[in-house]
């Protein structure tokens, strides 16, 4: 059985002990962010494909979430990189996460938890509207967005987002992920964010460039 296999079996066992101990045992062949996202994001997508086939509980679905959230935030934090700031200086952008008019927040996890243990500060503003975030993203001047979206509705709102941000905040970057934009590769640009993340692990490369830009 491999590494996912045995990591899905625990997860719909309930069973976070077994489900840490596959996780050590991958990340002490690949590190421990290799390991978190060969196992973490196909697993929950092959559960989420169970349940739709009735081949699971809901309560299954939701509690691997949880198991995979709370192993998320044993996941060791990362020393900068060379060139990536770090602290509270001006030197450091003001990046903040949200899912945007949307109740899916696994993928946002999954994001700011990639983001931490490579290094960076990530504000956490959980579920917004378009208006809210927005009134967020000017009060506390943020400099880089990640908006995430599970539901194609919710991708759709970002052309509204751009239009008031443009208006209100014009140098924010936004970057955008989710299910809409992978299966639409060109959905992103229609709505007008500066750079959509296939996976996690894109959140840094789009991070550090546009933190480098400011420079």
């Amino acid at each position: 059985m491999s590494l996912l296999d045995r990591f899905v079996a625990a997860l719909l066992a309930v069973d976070r002990v077994q489900a840490a101990e596959v996780l050590q045992a991958a990340a002490a062949e690949q590190g421990p962010l290799p390991a978190f996202e060969a196992l973490v994001p196909p697993a929950l997508e092959q559960i989420g494909a169970a349940w739709e086939q009735g081949e699971c509980a809901l309560a299954q679905v939701y509690m691997s979430g949880r198991i995979c959230e709370a192993l998320a935030d044993t996941l060791p934090r990362a020393p900068a990189a060379a060139g990536q700031p770090t602290g509270q200086d001006d030197s450091q952008p003001t990046i903040a996460i949200s899912v945007l008019d949307d109740y899916h927040f696994l993928g946002k996890q999954l994001v700011r938890t990639v983001l931490r243990t490579a290094g960076w500060t990530v504000q956490d503003y959980a579920q917004q509207s378009v208006a809210s975030l927005v009134a967020k993203v000017v009060a506390e001047r943020v400099d880089i967005l990640l908006v995430s979206t599970l539901m194609l509705p919710s991708a759709l709102r970002v052309a509204d987002l751009m239009a008031h941000l443009r208006a209100a905040a014009p140098g924010v970057r936004v970057i955008v992920g989710g299910a809409p934009f992978r299966f639409d590769p060109l959905l992103w640009q229609q709505v007008g964010a500066d750079a959509m993340g296939y996976n996690a692990s894109d959140a840094i490369a789009l991070v550090r460039q546009m933190a480098g830009e400011r420079q």
